[in-house]
């Protein structure tokens, strides 16, 4: 079994046959397309796929900002009046 992370689907033939139909219905929400019951993609639109990528890069800079800050060994004391 395998888990749909939306509440919105389509299958495949269906998508096919009217793309910009299901963009429509799915009325900002993302779509799971289903081949053989079983999720071979998700639609999203532009604005949820960008608002997915800032936050992923959230989260990478998060990491890098928590590893740097468990390394402070090798931190540098500045005063801000300075830079």
């Amino acid at each position: 079994m395998e888990i749909i992370l939306t509440d919105v689907t389509v299958s495949m033939s269906e998508f096919k046959k009217n793309p910009a139909a299901v963009l429509r219905e799915a009325d900002h929400r993302p779509v799971a397309v289903l081949n053989h019951n079983r999720a071979a993609f998700y639609m999203v639109e532009p604005r949820l796929f960008e608002a997915m990528m800032e936050e992923l890069a959230d989260q990478e800079l998060y990491r890098k900002a928590a590893s740097r800050l468990a390394d402070k060994a090798r931190a540098i004391e500045v005063d801000i009046d300075e830079l």
